[in-house]
Formats: C-alpha cells, sequence, structure tokens
C-alpha cells in the first residue's frame, strides 16, 4: 500500500483512539536511532520499565503508538512513513486483547471454545478481537499468542462481528502459559557441552568471541533457573536481548548458533519444542532479526 494511503488509514484509526505505528518489510517494527539503540535512552515512560526518553522518532516498536496527529504527520516520523510496508496498533492502548491464532487448528480451537468475538482475517489464521485489556503472552497454546499490554498487533482492517468482554478463559491461557511443564518422564535434559558461540559462523559481527559467549551463558542460566514456572516468557526476553546486542553490527552474525542454544535450554526445563522454537522466533523478531 502507498506510504499516503498507510498515513491516512494511521490518522482514522487514531481519531478512533487506536494508538497506531508503522511496520517495515517483514511486518516488524522500525529498529530504534543511535540514539535509543539498546535502550541506551531508558526506554519510555510508557514501557514496561518506565524510563525518561523523548525521542521523536517511532522508536520503541509497541511503545511509539500514538493518537497525537502531530506526532504522525510530524518530520521526526516523516522518513519512516516513506519506507513503511504496513500498519500496527496497541491493543492495549486502544483497550481490547487480540488472540492471535495462526493455524487452521488454532482457529478450530476458538471456535469450539471460546465466545465468538469481533474476528479479522490474517495471513495464515485470524484475530479475535476482545474488549478488555491483560498481560501478553507468548505461545500459550500452539498457534496462539495473546496481544493486548506492551505488544503491537498487525492492523488487517476493522474485522467482522461484535466485540465481546474478554473472557475469563483468554485470561486463564496466559497464567498457564507462565507454567513451564514438567519435563518429560520428570527428566531434565541438559547439553552434554558448555554452549558455545563463535566468530567463525559469523561474517560481520562486532563483538568478541568472549562477550557474547558471557551473554549466552547468563541468558541460558535465567532460562534453566525457571524449572517450576516462567521458562517460556523468560526464553523469550533472553532472546530479545541477545538478539537486540547485534542492531548495530555490519552482518551477518551467527543467531542461529545462538538460537538453537536457548531452545535447547528451555526444553531442558521442560518447554515444549514448538513453544520454545516460538519463544526465541518471536523474540529475535521484536529485536528485529530473524530466527
Amino acid at each position: 500500500m502507498p506510504a499516503h494511503h498507510l498515513l491516512a488509514d494511521a490518522l482514522a484509526l487514531a481519531r478512533t483512539g487506536v494508538p497506531v505505528l508503522m511496520l517495515r518489510a517483514g511486518k516488524l517494527p522500525l529498529g530504534n536511532c543511535p540514539q535509543c539503540v539498546g535502550n541506551a535512552c531508558g526506554g519510555r515512560p510508557n514501557m514496561k520499565s518506565a524510563g525518561p526518553c523523548i525521542c521523536p522518532a517511532p522508536c520503541h516498536a509497541w511503545a511509539a503508538a500514538t493518537t497525537d496527529p502531530a506526532v504522525l504527520t510530524g518530520p521526526a516520523w516523516a522518513p519512516a512513513w516513506r519506507e513503511a510496508h504496513g500498519l500496527a496498533y496497541h491493543p492495549g492502548g486502544a483497550g481490547v486483547t487480540v488472540l492471535d491464532l495462526d493455524t487452521h487448528d488454532a482457529v478450530a480451537w476458538a471456535q469450539a471454545t471460546l465466545p465468538a468475538t469481533r474476528t479479522v482475517p490474517t495471513t495464515r489464521g485470524q484475530h479475535w478481537i476482545y474488549r478488555g485489556v491483560m498481560p501478553s503472552a507468548n505461545s500459550v497454546r500452539p498457534g496462539v499468542d495473546i496481544k493486548s499490554h506492551a505488544a503491537y498487533a498487525r492492523w488487517l482492517g476493522p474485522g467482522t462481528g461484535t466485540i465481546a468482554r474478554l473472557p475469563a478463559s483468554v485470561q486463564a491461557l496466559a497464567r498457564k502459559e507462565e507454567t513451564t511443564p514438567p519435563p518429560p518422564g520428570g527428566r531434565v535434559v541438559s547439553s552434554p557441552t558448555a554452549a558455545r558461540w563463535s566468530r567463525s559462523g559469523s561474517g560481520g559481527c562486532r563483538h568478541t568471541d568472549s562477550y557474547l559467549n558471557r551473554g549466552l551463558q547468563h541468558g541460558i542460566a535465567k532460562i534453566r533457573a525457571h524449572r517450576k514456572s516462567g521458562a517460556s516468557s523468560q526464553t523469550f526476553g533472553v532472546a530479545r536481548f541477545l538478539a537486540a546486542q547485534h542492531s548495530q553490527c555490519p552482518g551477518p552474525c551467527d543467531l542461529d548458533t545462538i538460537a538453537r542454544h536457548l531452545m535447547d535450554a528451555a526444553e531442558s526445563v521442560g518447554v515444549p519444542a514448538d513453544y520454545a522454537a516460538r519463544a526465541v522466533t518471536n523474540g529475535f523478531a521484536q529485536a528485529g532479526h530473524t530466527a
């Protein structure tokens, strides 16, 4: 869609109270500007960890979403609109929760289990939109993410149907995601050797091996510390943090090795393989990389 159409749609959404932002190619938010990269600015005041950032650029993904037409049409956002490939919005800021159903099976499960509500077709499934805000969570079921507070969702149109109140059954999914299932047979699986990252697999990483291996080992330790609950969310956070360290590398960097070790660590404390893979993929995506 041409940039001027995207901006017109953004302004129309903003007038209805929906905080919007643009997306670049790959359905991802724009990367942070040099002053904000790696959260060096401290983050925006409305982020999970409130900070002092007042950068006028469309930085920090969902935290950049706005309803202010002066910001949307201002000079700081103008270059980004010229590169934009789509729109997104902050569901929590709009007072809604989006159930992102990524597969046919996920849609069938929702139709059989959840109260009917407004639905929006997506490339691979549907968005189910409920009235109410809750914490966001990834991989709450196979093919199901929850996007509400501190998350963004692609704007794919208004959808059809009447928006229903957020049901307790959807809120329970997020609580379930924070509980790590026990390992198969009660056995903890661990890699026989320590995880290692090597520059030999990277063509343009600006970091030393020792720096990245320290970060990788620290991240793995954080994941393995969550043996009873929260390992999936911790894997997502570690993946996002480690991938963000490469935002200024000339590339390519060997993130595949990091991804494999993080998934192994998550599986070692009982996270199902598909949940672990999704947590890493989503963490990398929020940092502007693919896994």
